[in-house]
C-alpha cells in the first residue's frame, strides 16, 4: 500500500497548520489523517477481476489489439499497466479500470508476455493498493504470416500468373492416377487395367493426369552469417518471412512443401506433403542463428536423394567463405533439381560505392564484396541455378515468383 498525492498534499497542510494551532491539535489531525489513509487502503485490499484479450499467435513486426478490463464490484479507481518485454512492445493507453492498445511482436518464437499490474484506489482517494501482477501468457510469434497470406490470395484471385495453367493439370498419359474407366481402341495398351479386367470381365483402362503437383523443398541456411542485422530483425528473419510466404504459395498451387534448416548439423527436416506449408511455418518459426559455420554439403544431400521438384536455398551469398561452400555444394541439387538461391541484396553496400574519396577505404571494401558477390552468383547460374537477391521487404515476393516461373515452364 502507498500514500497519493492528495494524501500527501493533505498531510502536507496539516504539518503547515501547527504553526498556527497548539501542537497537540496538529498532531491528533495527523493520526486522523493516517487512520484514513490505512481504512482507504484496506477497503480495496481484495484485488479485482482482470480480463484481458489478446491474440496468443503473432506475425512478427505486426500488430495486434490488446484490451484489458478490471471488473469491480465497488466504486474503487483501478490502475491498469501492461508490462512490456525486449521481444514484445506494448503501445497502450489505460483510463480507470479499462486499458487499449496494441501489442507488436520484436523476435519469432515462444515469448511469455507478462501478466497485468493492477493497482487499487481507495473511495477517499488517499490510498492505493498495488495487487500481485496477473497470469503471464504464451504468446507464439510467427514469421510476417499476414504478408505470406497476401501473396498466396494474390495467387488464388490472379490465376492468369500462372499461365493458364489448370491446378491440377489435363487428362491424358501422365504420371498421376487419376480413375478406372471403360477401354477404348486408342488407349495405349500400358494403361489396360489387368486386375480390374479379369474383374469385370470386359477391358479397363487406367486413366492418368498429366502430373503438375511437385515437390517444393525450403532449404534454410541457419548458420551464423544468418544473424547479421536486416529488416529490424536478422537476415534468418527476412529469410523465413520467404519461407512461410512460399510455403503458403505451394499449399495454394497444391505442391507438396517440405524443408530443410541446416547449419554445420541438419536442424530440422520436414519430407515434402501436400498441403504442408503451415506445417512447414510451426516447424520452423523458433529457428534462431547459431554461431556454425553452414554445411551446404550435408543440407544438399539430404535433399538430393529426393525425388524432383524446386528447391529455394535462403542464404547470404555475401561471405566469400560461404559462397565456396555453397558454389561446391550446388551440383548435388542441380543435377536433379531445380535450384533458386535467394538472399537479401543489401542496400548499405551499393551505397558505400558512392562514398566521397574520405571514405576510400570503406567504398574499396564494399566494391570488393559486391565483386565477390556478382562472381558468386554468375558461378551459381552456370551451374544451373537461379539467383534471386532482392531487398529485404521484397525477398518473399521474389521468391514467390521464382517458385511461379518454374512451375510454369515445367522444370520442375
Amino acid at each position: 500500500m502507498t500514500p497519493t498525492t492528495r494524501c500527501a498534499a493533505i498531510v502536507a497542510a496539516v504539518a503547515l497548520s501547527a504553526i498556527l494551532v497548539p501542537i497537540g491539535v496538529a498532531i491528533a489531525a495527523l493520526v486522523v489523517v493516517l487512520g484514513a489513509v490505512l481504512a482507504d487502503g484496506l477497503s480495496v485490499r481484495r484485488p479485482p477481476q482482470i480480463e484481458r484479450s489478446v491474440a496468443v499467435s503473432l506475425s512478427r513486426g505486426e500488430q495486434t489489439a490488446l484490451a484489458v478490463d478490471a471488473v469491480t464490484r465497488d466504486a474503487r479507481r483501478v490502475l491498469l499497466r501492461q508490462p512490456a518485454t525486449a521481444a514484445l512492445g506494448v503501445d497502450a493507453s489505460a483510463e480507470d479500470g479499462v486499458l487499449r492498445g496494441s501489442l507488436v511482436a520484436r523476435r519469432r518464437g515462444l515469448h511469455v508476455l507478462p501478466g497485468i499490474a493492477s493497482a487499487s484506489v481507495g473511495p477517499l482517494g488517499l490510498a492505493r493498493w498495488h495487487h500481485a501482477n496477473g497470469e503471464a501468457v504464451e504468446l507464439r510469434v510467427f514469421p510476417n504470416m499476414l504478408r505470406a497470406r497476401e501473396l498466396a490470395l494474390q495467387l488464388h484471385v490472379g490465376r492468369a500468373a500462372l499461365d493458364g495453367m489448370l491446378r491440377r493439370g489435363p487428362l491424358g498419359l501422365g504420371t498421376e492416377f487419376d480413375a478406372v474407366r471403360d477401354y477404348s481402341p486408342d488407349d495405349d495398351i500400358r494403361q489396360v487395367n489387368w486386375r480390374a479386367t479379369a474383374r469385370l470381365g470386359r477391358p479397363m483402362s487406367n486413366q492418368y493426369r498429366v502430373e503438375q503437383d511437385h515437390d517444393v523443398v525450403c532449404v534454410l541456411d541457419a548458420g551464423r552469417l544468418m544473424g547479421a542485422p536486416a529488416s529490424n530483425g536478422n537476415l534468418l528473419d527476412v529469410a523465413l518471412d520467404a519461407v512461410a510466404a512460399v510455403a503458403l504459395a505451394a499449399d495454394e498451387l497444391g505442391d507438396r512443401c517440405g524443408a530443410v534448416a541446416f547449419d554445420s548439423e541438419i536442424r530440422r527436416h520436414l519430407m515434402p506433403r501436400r498441403l504442408g506449408g503451415r506445417r512447414v511455418v510451426r516447424a520452423l518459426y523458433d529457428l534462431q542463428p547459431t554461431r556454425h559455420d553452414s554445411d551446404f554439403e550435408r543440407a544438399f544431400l539430404r535433399v538430393g536423394s529426393s525425388r524432383r521438384g524446386l528447391a529455394i536455398v535462403l542464404t547470404d551469398v555475401i561471405d566469400e567463405r560461404a559462397a565456396r561452400s555453397l558454389l561446391r555444394a550446388a551440383p548435388m541439387l542441380t543435377r536433379r533439381h531445380a535450384v533458386v538461391v535467394a538472399g537479401v541484396r543489401d542496400a548499405d553496400l551499393d551505397a558505400a560505392l558512392e562514398l566521397n574519396a574520405k571514405d576510400a577505404a570503406l567504398a574499396l571494401a564494399a566494391a570488393s564484396m559486391l565483386r565477390e558477390r556478382e562472381a558468386a552468383v554468375a558461378q551459381l547460374k552456370r551451374l544451373g541455378a537461379e539467383v534471386a537477391l532482392a531487398p529485404a521487404e521484397a525477398l518473399a515476393k521474389r521468391c514467390v515468383q521464382a517458385y511461379v516461373r518454374a512451375k510454369g515452364r515445367l522444370r520442375m
